[in-house]
């Protein structure tokens, strides 16, 4: 365990030499001046690259060779394979790289690939920490990271947060916010510190200690006429809300925890301040992902936006005077028949306006298609709309 040289390396010149790790510098595709479609994660040909990545994150592996041939593996089956097809979220791409979606835990321990010729091309020693478990805090609520505690294994092994740099910050020119992710390493007296589930391997050991965090602070930065990060389309779709479905999950396009992002709500900034503050209920950005996801409880127009560009518009189907109007009314009935006090023809009345309400919505869709129908130049498809730039 005290090796860098891994248990599963099939290489015979394998040594503590040989697999010297690449710095995190010439390792990670992740701050793209122009946005890819998936974070990508490189490594220098011939080399073996060691990594802590999230869970629930897809993630890119470069190997760039048309021929290419992958192997793997996971630390929980402890046996080589090459059927890398059989994973159900693991995609190869022409290229010859393969994408991992929504990676799991589970899945921590080494790929490699290997061109037609059975030459070794790129060999990645990853360790997918569990993005359930994220301590997040925020500087400006002055809460503190995790403290660093040792773990016994027959020597002394400390257990830390190795962070990586501040991302950039999600808005220029006005205030925003940018986030830091940091992963759990163990380090051994005289030996290098490795990602913890690698260090530890089959070891049967765990600590409440050993899990990932994400850190955020207040930034405002200029903005530079040279800074544009351009893509090709943005989504506009409609959302509603209604008793059924109290809430709704938006999801942010290209949106990654390895990415700035930022949501408005009406043209309002929503922050990570406000929500681990107990400030704003209204919505909640999802931190497994770095807020891609964001779950809201009432109508308005939210926009995210990825690396300062605007991704996605998302509109309420219902009007919010209407839903607010309709939510005023069922909470006054609702204590009406607990008091005992909800008069006879509420039903009626309430069905009537359902109606009502129903028409108008009737009315406003046939319209909507009248214009549409006005003007062949614009596509509708079914409640999204795909506007490329």
């Amino acid at each position: 365990m005290t090796s860098q040289c891994p248990g599963w390396c099939l290489n015979p010149s394998c040594s503590p030499q040989s697999t010297m790790l690449t710095t995190l510098g010439l390792l990670l595709s992740l701050a793209l001046p122009v946005l890819g479609f998936y974070v990508s994660l490189s490594c220098p040909d011939g080399k073996l690259c060691q990594r802590a990545l999230l869970s629930g994150n897809d993630i890119l592996l470069d190997c760039n060779s048309s021929g290419a041939q992958w192997a793997y593996f996971l630390l929980q089956e402890s046996r080589l394979s090459t059927n890398i097809s059989s994973i159900s979220n693991i995609e190869m791409t022409p290229e010859g790289n393969i994408l991992i979606k929504n990676p799991q835990p589970s899945q921590t321990g080494l790929y490699r690939c290997q061109d037609e010729n059975g030459t070794l091309l790129v060999e990645y020693e990853i360790d997918f920490q569990d993005a359930t478990t994220l301590h997040i805090t925020h500087r400006g609520l002055a809460q503190e990271s995790l403290e660093n505690e040792t773990l016994s294994l027959g020597g002394t092994e400390l257990i830390f947060t190795r962070w990586e740099p501040w991302q950039d910050c999600n808005r220029c020119g006005e205030p925003g916010e940018r986030k830091r992710l940091g992963y759990c390493y163990i380090e051994e007296p005289l030996e290098e510190a490795m990602p913890c589930w690698l260090q530890l391997r089959d070891v049967a050991s765990w600590s409440s200690r050993m899990r990932p965090e994400l850190q955020v602070e207040a930034c405002q930065v200029p903005c530079k006429k040279t800074q544009r990060f351009e893509s090709q389309y943005v989504l506009f779709k409609s959302f509603e809300l209604n008793e059924v479905a109290e809430s709704v999950w938006l999801t942010c396009p290209l949106g990654s925890i390895y990415r700035p992002i930022h949501w408005e709500a009406n043209g309002t900034l929503l922050t990570w301040q406000s929500q681990l503050s107990g400030q704003d209920f209204s919505t909640v950005l999802d931190p497994t992902n770095g807020g891609r996801r964001l779950q809201i409880f009432q109508p308005a127009i939210y926009k995210c936006f990825v690396q300062q560009e605007l991704m996605a518009r998302f509109n309420p189907l219902t009007p919010p005077e209407v839903w607010e109007a309709q939510r005023r009314e069922d909470a006054a009935w609702q204590r009406q028949q607990e008091a005992g006090e909800a008069p006879h023809g509420k039903a009626e009345s309430v069905l009537e306006g359902l109606k009502l309400l129903l028409l108008v919505a009737t009315v406003l869709a046939l319209t909507g298609v009248l214009l549409k129908l006005r003007r062949p130049s614009r596509r509708r498809r079914s409640d999204q709309v795909l506007l490329v730039k």
